[in-house]
């Protein structure tokens, strides 16, 4: 079997699962959206991916994602950075990627507006809120009481667009309790931000509690790449 051979595979599994938890919960087959967590795969499965019909991936080291970007540049893709983003880097990334998730407080807010409007190209942007429990050690995403500042400061800006939430599901947690929460904090956010209706929530292991409790978007990685290897 070739290695497009066992992407086309997981994928279609992949793809039959959301169909499912979607069925599940009363929802459209068509209501989530996938992004492929390339971490640590080499581009030329990105390659295969987008000749497979997918259309964004997600990376969450700057170093890794913008050459890989750089190599794919010539594809059709939607490139989502999903992990912790440091404020001296936050202008580069906003260089390749069109969408970041992890937005998690103020300080990013200006690199990122500066990178992307360098670039010339308004970058989407989703509010990582954090689902651990205050006093976590590594505890990952804003304060749901500090997201109210978070979206002023991404709307003040001139090249950034707010478009939702995103959360992980926090380590030994019944994931359907923590996504029980972050559609409570994503109903009271709604309210006054009706057009920010993105949830970018669910990965591998937990996907169908999120969209049971309202993800528009799911980040898998190995259950379409396999085993994660370090790229060469």
């Amino acid at each position: 079997m070739t290695r497009a051979d066992e992407l086309a595979k997981s994928l279609d599994v992949l793809r039959r699962r959301i169909e499912a938890a979607c069925l599940a919960a009363g929802r459209g087959a068509d209501d989530v959206a996938l992004t492929v967590v390339t971490k640590f795969f080499a581009a030329s499965d990105v390659r295969i991916l987008a000749d497979l019909g997918v259309t964004d991936v997600g990376e969450n080291r700057h170093q890794e994602a913008a050459a890989k970007a750089a190599e794919c540049a010539d594809l059709s893709l939607r490139w989502h950075f999903i992990g912790g983003l440091q404020s001296n880097k936050a202008a580069a990334v906003a260089s390749y990627a069109d969408v970041v998730e992890s937005v998690d407080r103020v300080k990013l807010v200006a690199g990122l507006q500066r990178g992307a409007h360098e670039r010339g190209h308004g970058v989407d942007v989703l509010l990582q809120v954090s689902l651990d429990p205050p006093g976590a050690e590594h505890r990952a995403g804003a304060d749901p009481a500090q997201l109210a500042a978070l979206a002023s400061a991404v709307e003040s800006s001139g090249s950034l667009r707010l478009r939702g939430l995103m959360a992980v599901a926090p380590l030994g947690e019944d994931p359907d309790v923590a996504f029980g929460r972050l559609a409570a904090i994503r109903t009271d956010f709604l309210r006054t931000h009706p057009r920010a209706t993105e949830l970018s929530a669910g990965m591998s292991n937990d996907l169908e509690a999120a969209i049971r409790h309202g993800a528009t978007r799911v980040r898998v990685g190995s259950a379409v790449l396999g085993p994660r290897v370090l790229v060469q």
